[in-house]
């Protein structure tokens, strides 16, 4: 079962290197710009998704690889209290869409993960996302799905398993980090001599 398992991810990075390579570098230039000019990144998935986007937040505050200044990216889910509010006021459909609300601007990004692509609370943070000015990514599983539709741009993982296409969210997500710090000009410190 192992076999067929590492087998299956095998298949679905070598699938996506060619169709997401040069849309991750696009994604990280923008990002970088945005990031960089005072803009902000908001982040949400579900269960093992918002494992992942909170992954990539964590990376974008902290460090990826090399020094450099902290960037604002917010996991949305990360905020217990504003989310269990949200979802016993105005159900959880709103969870994430009412945070876009509040803390997206003009011109910021937000990146939705959901491996089926149809998570109800998802399509409605992208419409939220759109009416606020800023732009809407996705990473899904196969597509085609709902919130990929929904998007300024999605990548869709094409795999049976949703542990394969979380996997491969997260390939996606270092992928992203070393784009965006390319594009920032982030480079590794000089070894000593």
């Amino acid at each position: 079962m192992s076999r067929e398992h590492f087998a299956a991810l095998r298949a679905a990075l070598t699938r996506m290197e060619d169709i997401a390579s040069a849309r991750i570098d696009s994604w990280g230039r923008h990002l970088a710009e945005v990031l960089s000019g005072g803009g902000r990144l908001l982040a949400c998935g579900n269960g093992g998704s918002a494992a992942e986007a909170q992954h990539l937040t964590g990376e974008l505050v902290g460090r990826f690889r090399h020094e450099r200044r902290p960037l604002s990216a917010i996991a949305l889910h990360a905020d217990t209290s504003a989310l269990t509010a949200i979802s016993n006021d105005y159900g959880v459909h709103e969870c994430f869409a009412r945070q876009v609300f509040a803390h997206g601007r003009p011109g910021d990004v937000l990146i939705a993960l959901s491996t089926s692509g149809t998570s109800r609370n998802m399509v409605p943070t992208a419409k939220a996302a759109h009416e606020v000015g800023m732009t809407a990514w996705a990473l899904t599983g196969p597509a085609p799905n709902t919130l990929a539709a929904v998007c300024d741009d999605a990548i869709a993982v094409e795999a049976s398993c949703s542990a394969t296409v979380q996997e491969v969210h997260l390939v996606l997500v270092h992928t992203l980090c070393l784009a965006i710090d390319q594009a920032l000009g982030v480079l590794a410190p000089k070894p000593p001599r």
